[in-house]
């Protein structure tokens, strides 16, 4: 095993000394909180029994008689969505598993769930993102009555895990453990359906042909099987230790899932303070375990998505991380898998490859990343390079395969797909913002041309349509961050730039909004931060002015006089605003645009140790 890269050391090192108060205060309420124990003991007699009217009897006697743990079940389950369908059979299976073990387990509460593929260049994509927030806070109102002993955290897509990470921190003296659901069977092969997509956007194929390749791909319970932000949130939460080794992408259903699921269960109940081996939340995660997760998406090809949502995580932690950080991680770490829309493989034969056990042996192997972590084992990172796998009926581990079993989608460190990972840093006169590189051929990470300015994507569709856009032009997407509308996922603009780009022209995406692990090969500088409400500049900008962009080098620009740039103004309020205040319930998240915080600070909305009025 080799050393720990000192270029990860000094990041490390850096977080943790820029976090020291902020930090410091978290551990101390934690600590505080964990003092206070047992909590039900402390409850009113009234309180007890109202906490267990609905228990089977059996589970009364249990809690009221016995020093047993009680596992709160968070839930994020709904039949509408496949990902989160499977977790309707969750609670019984896990009560069943706690009984075993000689606990309790009580569904303390559900979260929402939406899906980005359903709201998609729709209304109700503007409260998306802050569907995070309203997901931790009401974990927070889940875990609020202050009766368990751990918890149980069940979700898996883009805004869940993140959501149910921030709420779990903030119960971070509770153990722990985050349990996945699996992706659903590999459909149709996702660059079938892009194209079809693009033929769509082109007038090629019919709406009809349309929905034939999307029901083919989107088919059955289960995750979508790109890796976009939802399987970014599985590759993250094993690096860090919080699953069950091995369970991000097994199936939903079969006996090994179940298994899995059960051991999660167990962990669970071993690591309360009633079992003798305390091992709390906020053990688990430190400056390390954030790291790593920023590894896994560097080493991955992650979900830009992720450069947001992490910020958010780790400031509920008490830990304050940026965008220079997540740059100076990729600057040394090698993208090591092809996971679409980097490559053709889905998250199912990646999985077949060898998976996340892989990449974790070889980042382990090669010194790049932190083994050494508290994990919800009670064990290292090292359990993390093993697969699971049913022997005569009972869950055992083996080591995952050395890459080789399909070289095109699971690399070793020392042969790269590319020495560096898949997210860069830019920066310049527009301001800074995140470009996902790993799925951009490299001669298209440069461009130099004159920009078209919209204030909403169905803007750009028109002028695509039109014909305005067939040239060599930098498409600008502006009023797009978190206090202007939520900080969209402009997924719309993929077909139209993609055919602009194969159409030999030279094409890139600047935006304040978001893309998400989805982006595919036209070069995007996302979240360009701060925002153009918030006066940004790519409020200055003006049509034909001539962007650079340059993944390579971290350039974003704009090649225009400086005496002239400094005398301009920003552009006046956009009507594409004021139109997302009201309409499918936006106008219930007013107070949380007005709040957010900017991209690179997380766009979130909670108070923290992070924040300087509370410290």
């Amino acid at each position: 095993m080799t050393a720990l890269h000192q270029q990860l050391r000094d990041v490390t090192d850096r977080i943790a000394e820029r976090s020291r108060p902020t930090r410091d205060r978290y551990l101390n309420r934690m600590k505080e909180a964990a003092g206070q124990w047992p909590k039900r003991d402390a409850l009113g007699c009234t309180n007890f029994a109202h906490g267990l009217a609905s228990a089977p009897e059996k589970d009364k006697i249990i809690l009221r008689q016995e020093p047993a743990p009680n596992l709160g079940i968070v839930t994020a389950y709904n039949d509408m969505l496949s990902a989160h369908s499977p977790y309707g059979r969750y609670p019984d299976l896990i009560k069943q598993s706690a009984r075993r073990y000689g606990a309790v387990a009580q569904v303390a509460g559900g979260t929402p769930a939406m899906c980005d593929g359903v709201t998609q260049g729709y209304a109700g994509m503007e409260m998306s993102l802050f569907s995070r927030d309203t997901i931790a806070m009401s974990t927070g109102i889940a875990l609020s009555h202050d009766t368990m002993d751990a918890a149980l955290y069940l979700g898996i897509c883009d805004k869940i895990v993140p959501g149910l990470f921030i709420g779990a921190m903030r119960f971070g003296y509770l153990p722990g453990v985050f349990v996945p659901s699996g992706p659903m069977a590999s459909g149709i092969s996702n660059g079938e359906k892009a194209m079809v997509r693009q033929r769509y956007a082109e007038g090629k194929a019919s709406r009809e042909e349309l929905m034939d390749s999307e029901l083919a791909a989107y088919h059955s319970e289960g995750t979508c099987t790109f890796y976009g932000t939802a399987n970014s949130n599985q590759m993250m939460m094993e690096f860090m230790g919080l699953h069950v080794p091995g369970a991000a992408f097994v199936p939903p259903f079969g006996d090994l899932r179940d298994r899995l699921t059960d051991y999660a269960v167990g962990r669970a109940v071993a690591n309360t303070q009633l079992k003798g081996s305390y091992l709390p939340m906020y053990e688990v995660i430190d400056e390390r375990a954030i790291v790593n997760a920023m590894i896994a998406l560097c080493a991955t090809g992650g979900s830009t998505n992720h450069t947001i949502h992490l910020v958010a995580m780790a400031r509920a932690a008490g830990i304050r991380i940026d965008w220079s950080d997540f740059n100076d991680i990729s600057a040394v770490i090698p993208l090591i898998a092809k996971i679409y829309p980097s490559g053709q493989a889905d998250v199912n034969q990646f999985h077949a490859a060898g998976g996340v056990g892989s990449i974790i042996a070889e980042l382990i192997d090669a010194g790049l990343v932190h083994h050494d972590i508290p994990t919800i084992t009670g064990k290292g990172l090292g359990a993390y390079a093993q697969e699971p796998y049913l022997q005569e009926g009972e869950l055992s581990w083996r080591d995952s395969p050395k890459p080789g079993v399909a070289e095109d989608i699971i690399a070793p460190a020392a042969k790269p797909f590319r020495p560096e990972g898949g997210l860069r840093l830019v920066s310049g006169k527009l301001g800074r913002a995140i470009v996902k590189t790993s799925a951009v051929s490299e001669d298209k990470w440069e461009i130099k041309a004159p920009c078209r300015i919209f204030d909403s994507q169905d803007g750009v569709q028109q002028a695509f349509k039109a014909g305005e856009l067939d040239r060599d032009v930098v498409v600008v997407v502006r009023f797009q961050g978190p206090k202007a509308n939520g900080m969209p996922e402009l997924h719309k603009l993929l077909p139209p730039l993609s055919s602009l780009q194969d159409r030999g022209f030279h094409v890139a995406l600047v935006t304040d909004g978001r893309l998400s692990g989805a982006s595919g090969k036209v070069p995007a500088a996302l979240h360009v931060s701060p925002e153009t409400l918030g006066g940004g500049p790519l409020g200055k900008l003006r049509d034909d002015d001539v962007v650079h962009l340059h993944c390579g080098e971290g350039v974003l620009d704009v090649e225009v006089d400086e005496a002239v740039w400094a005398a301009r103004g920003q552009v006046g309020l956009s009507d594409t605003v004021a139109e997302s205040q009201f309409g499918l319930g936006r106008e219930l998240f007013t107070v949380f645009r007005e709040k957010a915080l900017a991209a690179e600070e997380g766009a979130c909305v909670f108070r923290s140790e992070c924040d300087e009025e509370t410290i």
